[in-house]
């Protein structure tokens, strides 16, 4: 039976879904761990023990967040040292691709990211060519890090809730020493909106929003949904970065996406086809997203989204 460990990054007061995830793949591949950084809440501690963690780890530097990745991978990988790992799993963030970088270093392991399954002998599966071909691949090393893809794998709770053992990772000395500080912190404005890759609803706006995501935004908050974005928008300074779709942004699952000025070129399609049910709004008929759609409308989005979004309030009343 593999020993895995999973890392995760300042929880907060709850567990993200894709932690969950992460935890449940951890559990289905063997003895399970977990590596945390930041503080260990009552309700954190309860869902580890839920999903069928035996260890958690908590690194002996308090001030880890106080440096860039390096400290926190010099962390991880004491931390798969004294656990004995054979994988370890991270989150497929831009930081936790970065913490594998360097943990790969560290451990001599073989690195694979973007990964969005796992086979029981370790062998990790992934989607390339946005979307167009699955891809089987397995480190040779003794050690395997695993970056996994959000919305790729179903939380599942333990049959029976384990009693997790916590315990202390020695930081190696001189981690932090030539480490790059963080002197100042801006807080992200909140719009009160759910996680773009945790959300069950998506709206998501491209080019035909010609600069305007106020429709996009309106119909999203009368659903309850997060916004998205394609490219065209994002690098055009409409939206920040990070509310990007696709190929080079996030990967999401949504019970619901409602794609809104968005011709559906490839790129998009690989971070939302795998959406339960597609609404496309499109003025062109011939877009390639309609190919993909469950529903599909023909029509201009400025008509169309506040005549979504007035509806959809009336019924909520």
């Amino acid at each position: 039976m593999a020993k895995v460990l999973v890392f995760i990054d300042n929880p907060g007061a709850s567990l993200k879904k894709s932690s969950l995830e992460l935890l449940t793949l951890a559990r289905s591949l063997g003895e399970s761990a977990v590596a945390l950084n930041g503080e260990l809440s009552d309700a954190v501690a309860a869902s580890f023990a839920e999903y069928g963690v035996g260890t958690v780890l908590r690194p002996s530097v308090q001030d880890l967040d106080e440096f860039l990745v390096a400290p926190k991978a010099a962390y991880l990988a004491a931390a798969a040292e004294s656990t004995g790992a054979d994988i370890v799993l991270l989150d497929n963030s831009p930081e936790g691709k970065e913490i594998a970088a360097r943990l790969g270093i560290r451990l001599n392991a073989g690195v694979v990211t973007d990964v969005v399954a796992v086979d029981q002998d370790g062998t990790a599966r992934k989607s390339v060519l946005a979307g167009s071909y699955n891809t089987a691949c397995k480190a040779t090393t003794a050690v395997s890090v695993l970056t996994l893809k959000a919305n790729n794998v179903v939380p599942e709770p333990a049959a029976s809730p384990t009693k997790p053992v916590t315990t202390t990772v020695e930081v190696p000395a001189g981690s932090t020493a030539a480490a790059a500080r963080i002197i100042a912190r801006e807080q992200k404005v909140a719009t009160g909106r759910p996680d773009l890759t945790d959300a069950r609803i998506v709206v998501a706006g491209g080019r035909g929003m010609d600069g305007d995501f106020g429709p996009v935004e309106e119909l999203a908050d009368a659903l309850g949904a997060a916004v998205g974005a394609s490219r065209a928008a994002t690098d055009a300074g409409w939206i920040s970065h990070d509310a990007q779709v696709g190929q080079t942004g996030k990967t999401v699952s949504p019970q619901l996406y409602i794609s809104a000025g968005i011709s559906g070129a490839i790129q998009q399609k690989a971070g939302m086809q795998t959406s339960k049910v597609i609404v496309a709004i499109n003025k062109d008929a011939e877009s390639p997203v309609f190919e993909i759609a469950d529903f599909g409308i023909v029509g201009d989005v400025f008509d169309v989204l506040p005549q979504a979004t007035a509806e959809i309030k009336k019924r909520k009343g």
